[in-house]
């Protein structure tokens, strides 16, 4: 019986990129992107859930919950930064639909590319979108806004609480009322 002789650990290779590193990165970046819009946030207990975060979008009176799945995409494939909305099933791949996820939070970031512009763009994709096309190609080098995913570069908004304005009127407001200035007031 032959001994099988194990290589010790060795430092990542800087020339090679390390996938799940970058996601990870991309991750920390979504949690700093998300708790400077003030989302209440939280991770679920390993990985065996098809999102990555909750997002708490905390608005009066009603909460809204969604499940984020965050994507990375760091090299130039034929002109476009692209990544897919699918998970692995097995040896196979599944695409991601509304049973799964709410959004895909995609991050283009080619921190290891030669490009001499840095890029930190996210496109927040409602899942709905994804299911019929998961692959998914960026452009933000690109100045054409007719691209299929450019309407969701930085679209934070559609996390965001539907604004709502209440007003009403004062039948007892006089019309022609003015309100005194206290002149230690003025400049």
């Amino acid at each position: 019986m032959s001994k099988r002789r194990t290589q010790p650990s060795q430092p990542d290779n800087p020339n090679r990129p390390n996938t799940k590193r970058t996601g990870e990165r991309s991750e920390a970046a979504f949690l700093y992107q998300a708790s400077q819009r003030r989302f209440a946030i939280s991770k679920p207990w390993g990985d065996s859930e098809r999102y990555d975060f909750i997002l708490d979008n905390r608005p009066q009176p009603e909460v809204h919950l969604f499940r984020i799945q965050i994507k990375c995409t760091d090299s130039l494939r034929a002109g476009a930064y692209e990544t897919r909305a699918t998970y692995t099933v097995g040896k196979s791949r599944a695409v991601y639909t509304k049973r799964d996820i709410d959004f895909i939070a995609a991050h283009a970031c080619p921190e290891r590319s030669r490009r001499m512009v840095a890029l930190d763009i996210w496109y927040i994709i409602p899942v709905e979108v994804c299911t019929p096309q998961p692959m998914l190609r960026f452009y933000p080098h690109r100045k054409a806004k007719l691209m299929r995913l450019e309407k969701y570069r930085e679209a934070w908004h559609l996390l965001d609480p539907p604004l709502t304005i209440q007003a009403c009127i004062d039948p007892d407001y006089p019309e022609s009322y003015v309100p005194e200035l206290d002149p230690q007031q003025l400049p």
